[in-house]
């Protein structure tokens, strides 16, 4: 089966759509987003355009401020603190990557956590840790579960989840959300020995590597669902163009596998959709 993350991420904004309706005419407020990219990097221009459009299409404002390349970091620590104080501003989301000369450590940790809809800083990865009410969870984890949920049903406890990868942005909050799920979490990643054995223990994969075609299909165990969160651009021998492939060997997993998310496709949309519920999340956090 395939996990179709395009009609997921639709359902989410319809739901949201009707929930900033209510919230507008309970509070008499509509949520804002506001997204800073620096530089003209094209990949980032495109998924500021479709976050700028999906926010308008579910009834929230969109902001957008564009800066050169060359902003100094002092720079655009200002711009953060006037969009902290801006009390019409409900959410800021920071465009990565930021140009190598900007630590992006300093940057998130200079957003108002009431106002990181990307979920990064550290107050908000301490309140996901500690399970809290309150937190801006990131985007892309929050996907990842709702897609496994999809699948499997609302109550995913007592499932085995494999985790490959253990970045800040991907890995480690998704175990954690799965951990909350009442999940049993393994954690693998470039040291792990033997990582076809631990990934062939898994009722859920998720694949979060950054290696195109990594997971093979003698690591995945028969039935198990499939949660590909990578990205690649790799050469179609065929054509010669670029092509778009996940962490997951597609066609020879999705043979053994009982679900999986395709890439195009897959968490990406469900990315941006949460986004939008972070975005209504942190207006009614600050209201």
């Amino acid at each position: 089966m395939i996990i179709d993350g395009k009609q997921a991420a639709a359902n989410l904004r319809v739901a949201l759509t009707s929930e900033v309706s209510a919230f507008q005419k309970s509070k008499g407020i509509t949520p804002s987003l506001t997204v800073v990219l620096v530089g003209d990097d094209p990949a980032s221009q495109v998924y500021v355009r479709n976050k700028a459009k999906q926010t308008v299409e579910v009834g929230m404002i969109s902001n957008e401020i564009r800066l050169p390349a060359n902003t100094s970091q002092t720079s655009l620590l200002s711009q953060l603190s006037l969009l902290n104080n801006d009390n019409s501003v409900h959410g800021i989301l920071v465009q990565l990557p930021l140009p190598s000369h900007i630590d992006e450590n300093v940057i998130i940790a200079a957003i108002n956590p009431e106002k990181d809809v990307d979920g990064f800083h550290a107050m908000n990865s301490g309140r996901l840790f500690n399970g809290e009410a309150g937190a801006l969870v990131p985007c892309t984890p929050q996907g990842c579960v709702i897609l496994a949920k999809q699948h499997l049903g609302n109550d995913l406890s007592g499932k085995h989840a494999v985790v490959v990868g253990r970045s800040n942005i991907v890995g480690k909050p998704v175990a954690l959300l799965l951990l909350q799920e009442n999940c049993t979490v393994t954690i693998a990643h470039s040291r792990t020995k033997n990582i076809a054995e631990v990934c062939q223990q898994a009722d859920i994969l998720v694949a979060a590597v950054g290696k195109a075609n990594f997971v093979q299909a003698e690591w995945v165990k028969k039935g198990a669902t499939v949660i590909d969160v990578g990205i690649n651009r790799i050469e179609n021998s065929d054509t010669g163009k670029a092509k778009l492939v996940g962490d997951v060997d597609y066609d020879a997993v999705s043979q053994v596998c009982g679900a999986i998310t395709p890439v195009p496709g897959g968490v990406g949309p469900m990315t941006i959709a949460c986004l939008l519920k972070n975005t209504l999340e942190a207006a009614k956090l600050q209201s």
